[in-house]
């Protein structure tokens, strides 16, 4: 598999994953070969999503499809990523956020985790850590709130359950989620979306208390272990979250470009 069909299954993942939140959120979206919008629109300010997944050749024309998107959407703020880095949306009032790895790995097992879940059940500060998917609601909720208050999500805040994440996220096909606990209290956790191609990782979370534990890492050996490890895994790393990628097996594939806005433009 060569390095651009690794790099488009993470984009087109991600795509996906950001569908299956509009489908259950009931937000509208526009799909077309290359783009994938979805304007997430519980209030104003929320951030519509556009994602760019496949090669341009003229970004001008991207550009200008994007320009018509958020007359059309009347929007305020947005995230655009953009893998291939040649869009320059300055004149939108957008930023352009420090560059970050789009990283993949090879489908194979991971070491040290047991076929059975809880996959992880080991010593951690003086407790003991375990890891185990999120299957009902109430899990679900630990979930959200692990993502709300530990990625953070600023616009969620304060945690209202069930407003980032809905609970019929749980019965779209292919999304599932991983919960870390620390003596049963809520330590850390992540998403993970199979579209049948890829294993996209999302919202990799620890709460504040618990960072540089090794909650991370063992709940992502774990999504990584049950979440078809017959697949590629992708995922969009931070900078702090790139060096426990790379112990885990996952390479770069190209350095994506997201641009930001997040208030109105004249």
């Amino acid at each position: 598999m060569n390095t651009n069909s690794r790099l488009e299954q993470a984009n087109d993942n991600a795509a996906a994953f950001w569908l299956a939140q509009a489908r259950v959120h009931g937000w509208r979206f526009r799909t077309r070969p290359g783009l994938t919008a979805v304007r997430c629109a519980r209030t104003p300010e929320d951030s519509h999503r556009f994602v760019v997944t496949s090669p341009y050749v003229e970004p001008v024309l991207v550009e200008g499809e994007l320009a018509d998107l958020l007359k059309e959407w009347e929007t305020i703020c947005f995230t655009l990523e953009d893998p291939y880095g040649a869009l320059d949306l300055t004149r939108f009032g957008a930023t352009r956020m420090p560059v970050m790895p789009v990283m993949t790995r090879e489908p194979g097992p991971v070491d040290g985790v047991p076929a059975v879940l809880p996959s992880l059940s080991e010593a951690h500060g003086g407790g003991s850590l375990t890891v185990d998917e999120a299957l009902d609601g109430d899990a679900f909720a630990q979930v959200e709130r692990a993502i709300v208050d530990g990625f953070p999500l600023p616009a969620r805040q304060p945690w209202t359950r069930g407003e980032a994440l809905p609970e019929q996220l749980l019965r779209e096909p292919g999304l599932r989620a991983w919960l870390g606990r620390v003596d049963g209290a809520t330590a850390g956790t992540c998403l993970t979306y199979d579209d049948g191609q890829a294993t996209g990782v999302y919202w990799v979370a620890t709460l504040p208390d618990r960072r540089g534990q090794g909650v991370a890492r063992a709940v992502l050996q774990t999504a990584l272990a049950h979440a078809h490890p017959d697949r590629p895994a992708t995922l969009v790393a931070t900078s702090l979250g790139e060096p426990l990628y790379r112990k885990l097996g996952f390479t770069a594939q190209a350095r994506t470009c997201w641009w930001t806005r997040t208030s109105a433009h004249g």
